[in-house]
C-alpha cells in the first residue's frame, strides 16, 4: 500500500502553497473557524489522523543501543539513531554478523572514513611527541648552558677580584 500524501488546504489555487511547486507542497493543520478540511467536507483533502500509519511489517526499526540489536533477526532493516562513532562501529560490526541491513548509513564508507581518521590521529600524536621531546631537550640544553655560563662568570669574577687585589697590594709594596 502506497503512503497517503497529505496536502495543505487550497494548495491547488496558489503557487506559494504548492501549485506546480512540489517543494512547497507541505501539510499544515487546518485551524480556521469555517475551514472545510477541518470540518471534513466532501471533496476536500484528507486530514492527518490516526489510522494512516504504515503496517508494522513495512516499518523500519530505529536503533539507539546495542541491546536493541539482540531482538532482531537476519534480513531485518534498521535505522541507526543518534549514536557516537564508537557505538556506531559496534552496531555496524554486530549487524554484519547477524546479516541485518542498515538503511541510513553506508557501512563500508563509514568504516573506511574512521580508519583514515585514526591513522591521521596516530601520526599527529607521534609528531606532537617528537616536538615535545625536542622542546624538552632544548630547555635542558638552555638550563645546562645557563649553569655553565654562571659558573664561568663566577670564575672570571673571582679571577678579576684576585687580579685587582694583587694590583692594589702590589702597588702598595
Amino acid at each position: 500500500m502506497a503512503r497517503k500524501k497529505f496536502l495543505r488546504g487550497k494548495w491547488r489555487t496558489y503557487s506559494k502553497l504548492g501549485r506546480g511547486r512540489k517543494n512547497k507542497q507541505k501539510y499544515r493543520k487546518a485551524k480556521g473557524r469555517h475551514n472545510k478540511i477541518r470540518e471534513r467536507k466532501k471533496g476536500n483533502p484528507k486530514r492527518v489522523e490516526i489510522g494512516y500509519k504504515k503496517p508494522r511489517k513495512i516499518r523500519k526499526i530505529k536503533i539507539n543501543s546495542l541491546m536493541e540489536l539482540n531482538e532482531l533477526k537476519k534480513g531485518d532493516e534498521i535505522i541507526i539513531g543518534k549514536l557516537g562513532k564508537k557505538k556506531k562501529l559496534e552496531v555496524i560490526e554486530k549487524t554484519k554478523e547477524k546479516g541485518i541491513k542498515i538503511i541510513n548509513l553506508n557501512a563500508k564508507k563509514f568504516i573506511k572514513k574512521i580508519k583514515i581518521e585514526r591513522e591521521k590521529n596516530k601520526k599527529s600524536k607521534e609528531e606532537k611527541k617528537k616536538t615535545e621531546k625536542k622542546v624538552k631537550k632544548n630547555k635542558e640544553e638552555k638550563k645546562t648552558e645557563g649553569k655553565e655560563d654562571k659558573e664561568r662568570k663566577s670564575r672570571e669574577d673571582k679571577k678579576t677580584e684576585k687580579n685587582t687585589e694583587k694590583e692594589v697590594n702590589g702597588g702598595e709594596k
